[in-house]
């Protein structure tokens, strides 16, 4: 084979390859449950740990406090998600002075989502301005939310990436690693990680091997070998 040309795998090849590896299946088990914990799929993972036996490691009831937290948060009440939050473990918000921060901006973001400009504007002097002042690095944020108030539809001006659920979804995603981490818990699941993974070697094979490439992510299925060059 000449120097720079990529050796080619057959199907039957790279599928004797695969067969090859052995991953043991309560690996395989504990990866899924892992999932399902950390995303909050408290039925599915009731139902995963009487099925194969697999211990969720956590207990299963708070997954249900901390999903209808985020799911709070993720409907704009977040006053609702705070007191849940401090019933749940209120150092979870005593210590993350960032959280609360962004916790506190949201609360002003849908104020100003519901026309309420004087209320909005009463609670940014009265709770986001002493922040910012004890925290500057959180000055920058600050003014871009107060600048909300200038426009006359927020949603539509510079600003209006404020006024997205993608924002509620962002700090969701925020206090939601907080919990799991004071729980003692990983902050993100492993197999979205894992497939991350799968991709990146996935490209750097590319380079050296012409190999039928996984054409369907939910399935595994392979497709056609890549295309040389």
């Amino acid at each position: 084979m000449a120097r720079g040309e990529r050796r080619k795998l057959s199907l039957e090849e790279w599928n004797r390859k695969l067969a090859a590896v052995k991953i043991r299946k309560q690996d395989m088990n504990n990866l899924i449950m892992n999932y399902l914990v950390t995303e909050g799929f408290v039925e599915a993972a009731e139902v995963f740990m009487a099925e194969s036996g697999t211990q969720p490691g956590v207990d299963l009831p708070a997954i249900t406090d901390r999903m209808q937290i985020r799911k709070a948060l993720q409907s704009g009440n977040v006053e609702d998600a705070i007191d849940r939050v401090n019933d749940l473990n209120p150092e979870i918000l005593e210590e993350g002075h960032e959280l609360d921060f962004h916790l506190q901006q949201q609360r002003m973001i849908e104020l100003v989502r519901q026309g309420k400009t004087e209320e909005a504007l009463e609670f940014a002097q009265e709770y986001l301005g002493p922040r910012g002042e004890e925290n500057p690095q959180f000055q920058a944020e600050l003014e871009r939310t107060v600048a909300l108030l200038v426009f006359p539809d927020a949603r539509d001006s510079p600003l209006g990436d404020l006024m997205e659920l993608s924002q509620r979804q962002k700090v969701a995603s925020e206090l939601n690693a907080a919990i799991l981490s004071s729980q003692g818990q990983e902050q993100e699941p492993r197999l979205p990680l894992l497939l991350k993974m799968l991709l990146w070697a996935h490209s750097q094979l590319e380079d050296k091997l012409i190999y039928p490439h996984i054409s369907n992510l939910a399935t595994a299925e392979l497709g056609h070998q890549a295309p040389d060059g």
